[in-house]
């Protein structure tokens, strides 16, 4: 089975870089499949994931999440049920041998839909709580599966549409039936569970990061009790509502400072702060540097 994985990774490869020449990020003509490639390590770099199922197809990636590090190859994959925030950093990368990456982008409804037509896999319905990141075991299928897809991008456009869709429910498929990977997919995808209600907070405060947040009224519109919502957010993001809105509000003030060189006091008010002091007191302690003086930084070090 090793060999066929090899062979299954090479042949992904191989068409990936006869393909397409780019570096960095880059978006294939199938709207849920991207691609990343750097020819060397980084150091740990925020970064949101999002709904998606992450695989390495050369190299290795370490990800920093609730305390802990990650690290996984072409051996793992990460499957994310959440807008969740991240670091992330490019453990082994070279000239020689570049890091090659791919994404596909979940929806919790699609998989929600799958779930319901798995007669032969029944899952356990009470109401566990479990981390939004989870790491699981390649196999050939899988791999099969990814080779039909990266085939599918010298198609034409409409046959490569009608082809990916039926190519990702067979993918959702193999994943529903894992034990591992199943369950979690059922704990965030189905409506009810209290997985599945922390997620549709996460798009609440991540799409109304500038409003003030409500604790009791989030959790009113949840159906949830304020602990629950709290304890439930916790576990699956790592953060408090109140940390995690913060923390988006500042990482997107970092975006604003450093590609709109907009005044410390606008880019404040702009992110959701009522008060420059309070802004600047936040933006220091999270990246050890004021505003201000991480402007002139991120200038010349071109970050």
């Amino acid at each position: 089975m090793e060999k066929k994985l090899k062979k299954y990774k090479s042949q992904i490869l191989d068409c990936i870089t006869s393909n397409y020449k780019f570096d960095g990020f880059f978006q294939t003509k199938i709207d849920y499949l991207s691609l990343y490639t750097c020819d060397q390590q980084t150091n740990f770099l925020y970064s949101m994931y999002e709904p998606s199922l992450c695989i390495v197809l050369q190299g290795s990636k370490a990800v920093g999440f609730d305390d802990n590090l990650y690290s996984y190859n072409p051996s793992k994959f990460l499957l994310s049920c959440a807008f969740l925030p991240t670091t992330i950093k490019i453990e082994e990368a070279s000239p020689q041998k570049p890091f090659y990456s791919l994404k596909i982008n979940l929806n919790l409804e699609k998989i929600h839909e799958i779930i319901k037509n798995v007669d032969d896999v029944k899952f356990d319905t009470r109401n566990s709580q479990e981390s939004g990141l989870f790491f699981g075991d390649m196999n050939e299928d899988i791999y099969e599966l990814l080779l039909r897809l990266i085939n599918l991008c010298d198609k034409d456009d409409k046959q490569a549409k009608y082809l990916s869709e039926l190519i990702l429910q067979e993918l959702l498929y193999i994943l529903v039936l894992d034990p591992q990977s199943g369950a979690f997919l059922n704990n965030f995808a189905t409506t009810g569970t209290i997985s599945n209600k922390i997620t549709k907070a996460i798009v609440e405060i991540k799409s109304n990061f500038t409003e003030k947040l409500n604790i009791k009224e989030l959790a009113d519109m949840l159906e949830m009790s304020e602990s629950s919502l709290y304890q439930g957010f916790k576990v699956v993001t790592s953060f408090s509502p109140i940390q995690y809105q913060k923390k988006i509000r500042l990482e997107e003030a970092k975006n604003m400072l450093r590609l709109q060189k907009a005044k410390v006091a606008d880019v404040a008010f702009a992110v959701g702060y009522e008060s420059q002091s309070q802004f600047s007191r936040e933006y220091t302690r999270m990246f050890g540097i004021s505003p201000k003086a991480h402007i002139s930084y991120m200038q010349t070090a071109e970050i």
